[in-house]
């Protein structure tokens, strides 16, 4: 996935509560399995006619790559795909006052900011997104600034922060992280077990 760098953007504000995965990606498109391309049918049930009003689909939004929203933010089923359909759609940062558990971890498998925010500071934020207001987003530094210049910091998983900035997913995180533990783990199991390791070795050779 894509390292999540300092950028500026406009931020589309979504701000309903209670939005849940299967308004981001409605589960009749769960049998697609390509990553690329789900971006046209997130939020599929509020974008049909032929011509959309829906945020997402109006100037400046459409090519927002941050999204405001309000409270509950991704909850009900854990269908990863949510999240993939908003990075296709070039979201790499969701900003609301709270979020479904899977859909906040899965964020960060994915190569998506969640940032959760209350108070004034979240209502800062939504004002901004209404004025169509470019944000900037700094993860290293952990803050957000607006065009009057606010600084708003923000708190962060230190290994999803990690896996973000380095753009890693989760099975290229252990092997950037622990590699040495795994290549020991392997060396010690063919000591051991010389039988297995050499029939799986045999097995996994091709047949001429």
């Amino acid at each position: 996935m894509e390292q999540l760098t300092p950028f500026s953007s406009v931020a589309a504000p979504l701000l309903s509560n209670n939005v849940d995965t299967d308004i981001i990606f409605p589960a009749r498109f769960l049998l697609i399995l390509e990553k690329k391309g789900l971006g046209k049918y997130a939020f599929s049930e509020k974008r049909r006619g032929l011509k959309s009003d829906f945020i997402l689909d109006q100037a400046p939004f459409n090519t927002a790559k941050i999204l405001v929203a309000g409270l509950n933010f991704g909850i009900g089923s854990s269908r990863e795909q949510a999240v993939w359909a908003l990075v296709d759609l070039g979201i790499r940062c969701v900003i609301a006052r709270s979020f479904g558990e899977i859909f906040f971890s899965n964020c960060f498998k994915n190569g998506v900011l969640p940032i959760q925010l209350d108070g004034d500071e979240m209502s800062a934020v939504e004002a901004a997104s209404l004025g169509q207001e470019e944000i900037f987003v700094d993860l290293s530094a952990q803050h957000l600034r607006l065009q009057s210049g606010a600084e708003i910091k923000f708190s962060v998983d230190p290994y999803g922060k990690r896996a973000l900035l380095l753009g890693l997913d989760e099975i290229e995180m252990v092997l950037a992280e622990d590699s040495q533990a795994i290549e020991a783990f392997e060396a010690e199991r063919k000591a051991q077990t010389p039988w297995i390791v050499g029939r799986a070795d045999q097995l996994a050779k091709p047949e001429k």
